[in-house]
């Protein structure tokens, strides 16, 4: 699979990588077994990224990434991973002091003594404008916690902020289909700056996916019911904010449009990785056959003028007014 430099960072990523969070919680039950096979599905497909965080499943999906690479020592595998969610949502917390204990806790889930990529994960909207913020993670590199650092955001807002740091290797945002946003000014601005950009939440929470309809019932551990309206956490990451119901019929059309032989799930990644400026997508996988489903996207020819013409306009009609005004 091709790979691309993750920005400041030098290291290199698969095109299409591997989002854990459903490995850890939030999906629905995933057992142990499952996810060791969904991680080696897609090793073996050519992915040589995968992103992960402190708070999935309250560091198991960092475990079992350790676990599985440990039985793989020949792999070369980029391992990004998330800090900050454990705790209040509050600036304060976002020190020195808790930087070193959250690294420490996820070395230990992961079983290595330098974390390659440590992200915060989508923190308070001042956390990306304090300098002391940037000093405790350039002095988290300096004491070999961390190699590198990016942040997770929520709003292009704050991914131009973070962008505009000089040691910021990469930022994670909410790019599909149905998300465009980030299109307009977050990745012209992360090019001229050398940053990496890790596009999550590619299928919109499943719904580019084309398998729901709106009697479709999912868990009730499963953010896609208990989060729909932002009760836990930001809308946006769920359905990627938009309304579910119409967001179905907008699927249905999204769908018509993949060109044969191709499923509207690697339709919508191969959209993403077509997108200038794009380093990574992480979709997340519940089973080895979607693992290898996905990572197939990255082989695709690129889409036509007129398909990629198709999906903006598609956007443009149904979904922008949802989403462009609040992310």
């Amino acid at each position: 699979m091709d790979e691309r430099v993750i920005g400041r960072s030098g290291q290199r990523a698969s095109v299409v990588g591997l989002g854990t969070w459903q490995l850890g919680a939030d999906w629905g039950d995933v057992d142990d077994k499952e996810a060791l096979s969904v991680l080696e599905a897609a090793v073996e497909s050519g992915v040589t990224f995968f992103d992960t965080a402190d708070v999935y499943g309250d560091g198991r999906s960092e475990q079992t990434i350790a676990a599985f690479l440990r039985e793989r020592p020949e792999l070369d595998i980029f391992v990004a991973t998330k800090m900050g969610r454990r705790v209040d949502q509050i600036p304060e917390n976002y020190v020195l002091d808790n930087f070193r204990a959250w690294n420490d806790r996820s070395r230990r889930n992961l079983g290595v003594d330098r974390l390659d990529l440590v992200q915060l994960h989508c923190p308070p909207t001042p956390v990306y404008s304090t300098d002391e913020v940037f000093d405790a993670l350039d002095t988290l590199v300096e004491e070999e916690r961390i190699a590198h650092y990016g942040v997770s955001v929520e709003t292009c807002a704050e991914a131009l902020t973070a962008i505009a740091r000089p040691g910021v290797a990469s930022v994670q945002i909410i790019l599909n289909a149905f998300r465009m946003k980030p299109l307009l000014e977050v990745l012209p601005a992360a090019q001229e700056a050398g940053v990496g950009i890790i596009a999550r939440v590619p299928l919109a929470s499943g719904l580019l996916s084309g398998k729901y309809t709106k009697d479709t019932v999912f868990p009730a551990n499963d953010h896609r019911t208990y989060n729909r309206h932002g009760e836990s956490f930001d809308q946006g990451e769920t359905f990627s904010g938009v309304d579910y119901a119409s967001g179905v019929e907008a699927a249905v059309e999204f769908a018509a449009l993949a060109p044969q032989g191709v499923t509207p799930a690697q339709l919508a990644l191969r959209w993403i990785i077509q997108q200038p400026g794009v380093t990574t997508v992480i979709p997340g996988a519940r089973s080895p056959e979607q693992a290898r489903a996905n990572a197939a996207a990255a082989a695709l020819p690129e889409l036509s003028g007129d398909t990629l013409t198709a999906i903006r306009e598609l956007y443009d009609r149904r979904i922008k007014d949802q989403v462009e005004n609040r992310w």
